[in-house]
């Protein structure tokens, strides 16, 4: 791979944090298979992300040459001062090291972000380590505010198929200094 980003040594293993491109996008489809309780998307979905939003809202993850970490967001349109983080996805073996936290302020780092001043996302009930990895990401940006409410209803949007999505909404804060 040839990834230029900042890197950091953890457990004697080099960690390159990186915008992603196009040709990870079947990577990433196999990265989010293995982290449930994830949901997968279609490969072509994760290419584009890779591919569009690359530079403004997806970071990578590698070790030794290997795909270990991937977040996906996007600019929302009509709120250019917030990120929204669709996934985030860190290889098993790599959990524990606050990975998803730092990926996130990778690209809360980016000159593109440099108005952003919320960030949402969201999260099943049931999913304890993305409600606790968003608090920690929460108090580390000082945010004073994490609100939360039901996006996206378990029989309205999914028809029962699926619990229940809350969205996470924190700050305002000022994106972190490069």
């Amino acid at each position: 791979m040839n990834l230029s980003a900042s890197s950091a040594i953890t457990d004697n293993q080099l960690l390159e944090f990186a915008e992603p491109y196009g040709e990870l996008g079947h990577q990433v489809a196999q990265l989010v298979k293995r982290c449930p309780p994830l949901d997968p998307n279609s490969t072509y979905c994760n290419l584009l992300q890779c591919e569009h939003f690359y530079s403004t809202s997806c970071s990578v993850l590698t070790t030794q040459k290997e795909l270990v970490g991937f977040v996906s967001g996007y600019l929302l349109p009509q709120k250019p001062d917030t990120l929204f983080i669709w996934q985030v996805a860190v290889d098993p073996s790599q959990r524990g090291k606050n990975l998803g936290q730092r990926m996130m302020l990778h690209i809360l780092s980016r000159d593109v972000c440099k108005e952003v001043q919320f960030l949402e996302t969201t999260v099943t009930n049931d999913n304890k380590a993305s409600i606790a990895m968003f608090s920690r990401l929460a108090d580390f940006l000082k945010a004073p505010d994490v609100s939360k409410t039901v996006l996206f209803d378990k029989q309205k949007h999914f028809l029962g198929l699926h619990d229940s999505e809350v969205l996470f909404r924190i700050g305002p804060f000022s994106p972190p200094e490069t």
